[in-house]
């Protein structure tokens, strides 16, 4: 095991036994989820290695112990298929979280989830900084208005998506979110937006690695 997948292992025990948020009375019950398929490697592109960062994890992922295992996933996955990558090989190489590790619970109405609210996105932020400092990701994939608003504050979709950023010397690359729920992408013109940042991310993340080491 290198020394990069040794790091990253002993952070997610650290993530798993977190429990701040149900001390805090955030949420009822802790139980972290975090990305074990992913295996240090570099990518073949100028990127190096890729992270990606969505919102929070859904009642299914607190199942399946994985990021973007339902619905939502499944329609992200098949973005990705549209640009080359399966989902096999983008779990492998580009490692996935999300701004909270813990399913936040349903939302009081409307029977969607919860999103995060500010004291726990405060109380997971350490995380995410150590698994940046771990991954080094030369580009960031940010899915979502949750994960977009912590790299680039105040700004709409229509004016990030189908955009690179260049952010404290990292690519960054919004994409909306995939949920069904969400009606941005019903727009033709958004539809436009999500084809171009796809054909950036396949400029940015190459073709997928066959044998890459970290």
């Amino acid at each position: 095991m290198s020394q990069r997948a040794e790091k990253l292992a002993a952070l997610h025990r650290d993530i798993l036994a977190c429990r701040a948020c149900q001390q805090a009375g955030c949420i009822e019950t802790a139980q972290p989820v975090v990305s074990l398929a992913y295996s240090p490697s570099k990518l073949r592109s100028a990127a190096g290695r890729a992270m990606l960062i969505g919102q929070a994890p859904g009642q299914v992922e607190q199942a399946a112990g994985a990021p973007f295992a339902g619905r939502a996933g499944c329609a992200l996955f098949r973005w990705f298929e549209r640009i080359g990558w399966h989902e096999a090989a983008f779990r492998r190489h580009v490692y996935i979280t999300s701004v909270t590790k813990c399913f936040p619970g349903k939302a009081l109405t409307g029977g969607g989830d919860r999103p995060p609210s500010p004291a726990e996105i405060r109380l997971c932020r350490p995380w995410l900084e150590r698994q940046l400092e771990t991954i080094e990701p030369g580009l960031i994939v940010l899915v979502g208005r949750l994960a977009i608003e912590l790299y680039l504050p105040g700004r709409s979709l229509d004016a990030v998506v189908g955009e690179v950023f260049a952010r404290d010397g990292r690519q960054v690359l919004p994409l909306p979110h995939p949920s069904g729920a969400s009606r941005w992408l019903n727009a033709p013109a958004n539809q436009t937006r999500l084809d171009r940042a796809l054909d950036l991310l396949r400029e940015q993340l190459g073709a997928p690695p066959e044998d890459a080491t970290a």
